[in-house]
């Protein structure tokens, strides 16, 4: 019987062709492969050019945000972190809002504390820059009382989170700048010190002796709030724990007379014993000299006050604040007195400040209070304030 014969029809020669065809398209391709690797590659058409560049440019940006935020910041980027203490509303945001836009490097930042749950929006404040710039952790203020010293260390505590911010300005929010955004940065970076107003107080009714020893009275400091700290000495008040205790437990403010309030009365030769220790005026003071840092500070506030007032006979500038300018009184004759101040004397230290700035002689006060909104905007459109 003759072996049967294996028939390869049009069909099993279809089949071997097409195995053929797979073989060389994957030669074809494997070889496509290799020399695309080892060839520049095409340049994109016209139309994806746009396209590739976006892709480079967004590259090229997480690059550069990296090494910023592993490399040191350059001197000119370092930031002034402004915390503002409101009761409500900020009065005069449109001075300040002028003040700001004088800066077109980012070298600020803005922190405010205002009554628990205000929010600062389009309906609460004329300026963007102070838009969602309150602090969400506020606590009810009271004159007089330890919360106005919880409400700086709160400001603190943010600020210090930014690590940009090299600078912390307690600023009043019925105080006015007197100079350009640029001026202000440069007089108070020029300064490796915090400026503290703080002179020894040595009148009775302040000081605590329950306080000793643990804050004795050699270390008792009297000054205004309105201090410029650096950052080492932010720190010192955000995490102090030994000062602030005594504080709370032995400075507390006794009911405060209304003698004043009537104008045509005499104003007792002791009223200052009337009421006892300030705290937002001797915390910051005494916590710095507590710790050994006075060598550290500019002992003189940047912040002017007008407080020598006895004399007065409007009875609402009588009495334990300093005055209050009201359009009337914002002229140009006032805001230069100010500016022409270069010293400042200390009766109890028989110490006397000149003023200076990166070493050379220099107006004292950079800011001005206490001003109402009318003052402020006169002060404003009238170009008396140089912003």
């Amino acid at each position: 019987m003759r072996p049967r014969r294996h028939s390869y029809g049009r069909g099993g020669r279809s089949a071997a062709a097409a195995v053929l065809l797979v073989l060389c398209l994957c030669v074809t391709g494997v070889f496509l492969l290799l020399l695309h690797g080892s060839s520049p590659p095409l340049e994109p058409e016209e139309g994806n050019k746009e396209a590739a560049a976006s892709v480079r440019r967004r590259e090229e940006a997480l690059v550069v945000q990296a090494e910023v935020e592993e490399a040191p910041l350059p001197p000119g980027n370092a930031r002034v972190a402004f915390l503002f203490i409101a009761r409500n509303r900020l009065p005069l945001d449109l001075v300040w809002d002028a003040f700001f836009r004088g800066d077109h490097d980012g070298r600020f930042s803005i922190y405010v504390h205002s009554r628990p749950g205000f929010v600062l929006t389009r309906a609460t404040t004329r300026s963007r820059f102070f838009y969602n710039r309150q602090v969400n952790n506020s606590v009810q203020v009271d004159w007089g009382e330890a919360s106005m010293i919880e409400a700086e260390r709160i400001l603190l505590s943010h600020a210090l989170k930014d690590p940009f911010n090299e600078r912390f300005v307690f600023v009043s929010d019925s105080c006015v700048p007197l100079y350009n955004f640029n001026y202000t940065y440069d007089y108070i970076m020029s300064a490796s010190t915090s400026f503290v107003d703080s002179f020894a107080d040595n009148k009775q009714g302040r000081y605590n002796p329950r306080m000793d020893p643990i804050i004795p009275v050699e270390n008792w400091r009297k000054g205004s709030q309105w201090a410029v700290l650096i950052k080492k000495h932010a720190e010192v008040v955000v995490y102090d724990d030994v000062v602030l205790p005594e504080f709370k437990k032995h400075c507390r403010r006794r009911p405060l007379p209304e003698f004043w309030r009537d104008w045509d009365k005499p104003i007792p030769a002791e009223a200052w014993k009337a009421h006892n220790c300030i705290p937002d005026e001797h915390y910051v003071q005494t916590l710095l000299a507590q710790s050994g840092l006075e060598e550290e500070l500019t002992r003189r506030s940047v912040t002017h006050s007008a407080w020598d007032l006895s004399s007065s006979k409007d009875r609402e500038r009588r009495g334990w604040h300093p005055v209050t300018y009201k359009v009337s009184d914002a002229t140009p004759a006032l805001v230069k007195s100010i500016k022409d101040i270069d010293n400042i004397y200390y009766e109890t230290e028989y110490r006397r400040e000149w003023c200076t700035s990166n070493e050379k002689p220099a107006p004292c006060f950079l800011f001005a209070r206490k001003f109402t909104r009318g003052a402020g905007l006169k002060l404003l459109n009238s170009s008396f304030i140089a912003v």
